[in-house]
């Protein structure tokens, strides 16, 4: 079996770039905690973590299913207050609420389904951002039981620790993250869901007329989306011990959409990559911002163009939202695929006989030695 094992990692791996890359990568996030004992990175990188969860869930129903929502925060928010409430109100113990929370988000995917079987396109997402609005005023009118603006507080959270709060998350958004790219993967001969979705995205009249029915896989994506997306919801809702009016806002459902189409749309490590990418440089805008003010302070006055420099990035760094704006505008003129994609286009290539992966300074495939020029 480890023969067997070290064969796959030696022969299926190591000669694949983006595949080495990855597992550099999440070697260093098991290490990290290693690294740096400061709590402020460690919150950073376990939020991370469970918004990966939710883009990729987003990627999974609006990439590879083609069912563009624009309220993906709905599953998120409604998960995590019903995982709140419950414990709050009825002291349900911490995993029951958590179960019963995803189950929500599963529900609410559900629900959201039913009258958009028969919409796409615009329509379709216009009506998927109708839901989580009218959410919003009714969290708001029964403030006695919600919280209102205030949110609940003060709920239990997944590990006394930080460093246990950190692990739970990582593992869990490794897992979800590999679970979905079993779901989605066309070339899967055990799941067949992947080239289902495909299907569905490209041409739903034309996937109805071979037999398959349309309206069952839709309804499974988004109750797939609605899990994964409540146990991001309830993830943030016990490590941050709360659960806000936040959760439901527009911000959150838009936020999703960036990060996977920074990294990549439809390839299930975009969202992986335009998270861990673009999250950090909204998370330590204050340090940044700190940053340039000390390079602002030391600058003598004579050097005039250098002070005006560091005085606009200082200004600039107020605003980070507007700075992840021009980014994914930059990354649509130039990358439309996403930043993920071109870079593994770099460093990747396709044989054209077997289909094989192979390192893009190749001159010949790896397997069948085909010309890879």
């Amino acid at each position: 079996m480890l023969r067997r094992l070290f064969k796959d990692f030696r022969f299926g791996v190591l000669p694949v770039p983006g595949r080495v890359i990855a597992i550099v990568f999440f070697i260093f996030l098991f290490v990290f905690p290693l690294i740096t004992r400061n709590s402020y990175y460690v919150n950073m990188m376990i939020n991370a973590s469970i918004f990966v969860i939710f883009a990729v869930s987003w990627d999974l129903l609006g990439g590879y299913t083609g069912q563009v929502n624009f309220g993906h925060a709905l599953f998120f928010g409604v998960a995590g207050y019903a995982s709140g409430m419950l414990g709050e109100y009825l002291g349900w113990p911490l995993p029951a609420t958590m179960i019963v929370g995803m189950l929500a988000g599963v529900a609410a995917g559900a629900v959201t389904c039913f009258p958009a079987l028969k919409l796409r396109g615009p329509y379709l997402s216009l009506l998927t951002l109708a839901f989580p609005l009218m959410l919003v005023p009714l969290i708001l009118y029964f403030r006695d039981y919600t919280g209102g603006e205030y949110g609940l507080n003060q709920l239990p959270r997944i590990a006394e620790s930080l460093a246990g709060r950190y692990y739970i998350c990582l593992i869990l958004m490794i897992v979800s993250v590999l679970i979905m790219w079993k779901l989605t993967d066309a070339g899967s001969r055990y799941v067949r869901t992947g080239l289902i979705f495909h299907a569905i995205r490209e041409d739903e009249i034309a996937a109805r007329a071979t037999g398959i029915n349309t309206i069952r896989y839709k309804m499974l994506a988004f109750m797939i989306g609605g899990f994964f997306a409540g146990l991001a919801g309830v993830l943030y809702t016990h490590t941050q011990g709360g659960a806000s009016i936040y959760m439901l806002t527009l911000t959150m459902s838009f936020q999703a959409i960036i990060w996977v189409i920074f990294g990549g749309i439809v390839s299930i490590y975009g969202g992986v990559v335009g998270v861990y990418v673009l999250y950090p440089l909204v998370y330590l805008s204050y340090d940044v911002q700190t940053f340039f003010e000390n390079i602002h302070r030391a600058i003598p006055r004579s050097m005039g163009p250098l002070l005006n420099i560091m005085a606009f990035l200082e200004k600039l760094t107020i605003f980070p939202q507007l700075v992840l704006a021009v980014i994914v505008i930059l990354i649509l003129l130039f990358m439309p695929e996403g930043l993920a994609v071109l870079i593994r286009n770099k460093i990747e290539r396709e044989c054209p006989r077997c289909k094989l992966t192979n390192a893009a300074w190749r001159k010949d495939c790896r397997a069948c030695s085909a010309s890879l020029r």
